[in-house]
C-alpha cells in the first residue's frame, strides 16, 4: 500500500485567476483534469475578468505565494509545472527563485502578455526578467507570434522568421520552443516546434471562424503539462497539446458576450478513454 502513496499524476499551474471561467488558472485546472491528472495551484495574481475583458487584477504577497510553493512542496509529489499570468518583473522573480527551491519536474512557460481583450497581463518591465531569468529554466516555451516578437526583438511575418525566432529563444536556454501561428491570417493556424535535439516540425489545423478562443494558450500549455506528468516524451505532449485545443475550439460553446472560453471536454467526447 505504501508504495502507491503520492503516486498519482500531479501537475501544478503557477498563473493568475480568471473570474470568468475561461482562462488563467481556471482553464489549466479544467485541462488537467480532462487529461486525468491531479492539478495543483499557486496563485500569483487574481483578477475580475470575464469574455468582454480584463476590469482589474492584483497580485498577491511574495510571502503568500512563498507559502503555496511551500506547501505544496511539503505534500504533493508534482512531475510537471507550468507558468501562465506572472503580473510584473517582482513576481517573476518570486515565481523563478521558488522555481529554484523546489523540483517541480519539468516546466512549460507560457508567456502570457496580452489577455484577448487587450489588456495587459505582464509589464513591460517584466520581459527582459523573463528573457534572463525565466526562459532559462523552461523545458518548453510556447509563445504566440506577438509574445514571439516581443521577446526576440524581431517582426515575425513569415515561416524563416518563426524559425529565426525559434532559435533566438533557444538561446535563451529554453530547450524546446513551440511559436504558436494563431494570431496569423493564413487558412490554417500553423505552429512551429523546435526540439532540443535539433528535430523541427510544423503542426497545422484549419482556422475556425470564430472569437471564441479565449484562454487557448493556457489549455495548450495545461495540456501539454499533464502529458509530460504522465510520462510522454515532449513531441507527443505537443502533439496531443495541439489536438485537444483544436478540438476545443471546434466543438463550440455558447458562453458570454465576447470573447468565450473553450469546449474543455470536446476531445474526450472525441476519443472517449483517451
Amino acid at each position: 500500500m505504501s508504495a502507491q502513496l503520492n503516486s498519482f499524476p500531479q501537475t501544478l499551474t503557477i498563473a493568475g485567476t480568471d473570474s470568468g471561467g475561461g482562462a488563467g488558472v481556471m482553464a489549466d485546472l479544467k485541462t488537467m483534469q480532462e487529461r486525468h491528472v491531479f492539478s495543483t495551484a499557486v496563485i500569483v495574481a487574481v483578477t475580475a475578468q470575464n469574455t468582454l475583458g480584463v476590469q482589474d487584477f492584483s497580485a498577491l504577497s511574495k510571502k503568500l505565494i512563498d507559502e503555496q510553493f511551500a506547501s505544496l512542496a511539503d505534500d504533493m509529489a508534482i512531475k510537471a509545472c507550468k507558468t501562465g499570468m506572472l503580473a510584473d518583473a517582482e513576481h517573476v522573480e518570486i515565481v523563478v527563485d521558488n522555481l529554484k527551491k523546489y523540483d517541480f519536474g519539468p516546466l512549460i512557460v507560457d508567456p502570457v502578455m496580452i489577455a484577448k481583450g487587450g489588456a495587459p497581463l505582464l509589464a513591460d518591465s517584466a520581459i527582459d526578467v523573463v528573457k534572463r531569468d525565466l526562459l532559462p529554466l523552461a523545458t518548453v516555451v510556447t509563445p504566440n507570434l506577438p509574445e514571439a516578437e516581443r521577446l526576440t526583438d524581431m517582426t515575425i511575418k513569415t515561416p524563416a522568421d518563426m524559425q529565426a525566432a525559434a532559435k533566438k529563444l533557444r538561446a535563451t536556454g529554453a530547450k524546446n520552443i513551440m511559436i504558436k501561428g494563431g494570431h496569423g491570417n493564413t487558412e490554417k493556424v500553423t505552429d512551429y516546434v523546435l526540439l532540443e535535439d535539433g528535430k523541427e516540425f510544423w503542426l497545422s489545423a484549419p482556422r475556425v471562424d470564430t472569437i471564441r478562443t479565449h484562454g487557448t494558450g493556457d489549455t495548450l500549455s495545461s495540456a501539454m503539462t499533464a502529458e509530460i506528468a504522465k510520462g510522454q516524451d515532449i513531441e507527443s505532449a505537443i502533439r496531443l497539446a495541439k489536438d485537444f485545443v483544436e478540438a476545443a475550439i471546434r466543438n463550440t460553446i455558447q458562453v458570454g458576450h465576447g470573447h468565450g472560453p473553450l469546449n474543455h471536454w470536446a476531445y474526450g467526447e472525441e476519443h472517449p478513454g483517451k
